[in-house]
């Protein structure tokens, strides 16, 4: 019982973590927007951040609410409701998490390297262009 109780006050733990991540991760997010603003003299440069900034934070504050669902779940007597339970949280969170990744990156991970790629490749062609003194003729990247 006093397991439980031990692992039951985890589980608080880290939804209180979880929460706390997001509601102190926003007020930075929104102080890193707002310099971005100042600085950039742009609106959109400064949601451009705002969005990044805060997704980047739901994305850490939704991976520490499922670490505490798990520790709730693992914890307490099994049975397959709960089971089921911790399913639907962690497919809702992982498509919620999978969702704000997308977002923010402008491409679904396994596009990723198609889009990054050539870019990659470009930048070390001119990189060793520049080392040995010759030119690239113009290559996009």
């Amino acid at each position: 019982m006093v397991a439980h109780s031990f692992f039951t006050t985890i589980a608080v733990g880290f939804e209180v973590v979880g929460v706390s991540v997001m509601a102190i991760g926003f007020v930075v997010a929104l102080a890193i927007a707002l310099r971005t603003w100042v600085r950039t003299k742009s609106g959109v440069t400064a949601f451009r951040t705002l969005r990044e900034a805060f997704g980047g934070v739901i994305l850490l504050g939704l991976e520490v609410l499922v670490a505490a669902d798990l520790v709730r779940t693992v914890t307490s007597t099994p049975s397959l409701n709960d089971a089921i339970v911790l399913a639907l949280i962690v497919l809702i969170r992982t498509v919620l998490s999978f969702s704000l990744q997308i977002e923010i990156e402008g491409v679904a991970p396994w596009r990723r390297a198609l889009v990054t790629g050539p870019q990659v490749l470009g930048k070390a062609v001119r990189r060793a262009g520049d080392a040995t003194g010759e030119t690239t003729g113009g290559a996009a990247g």
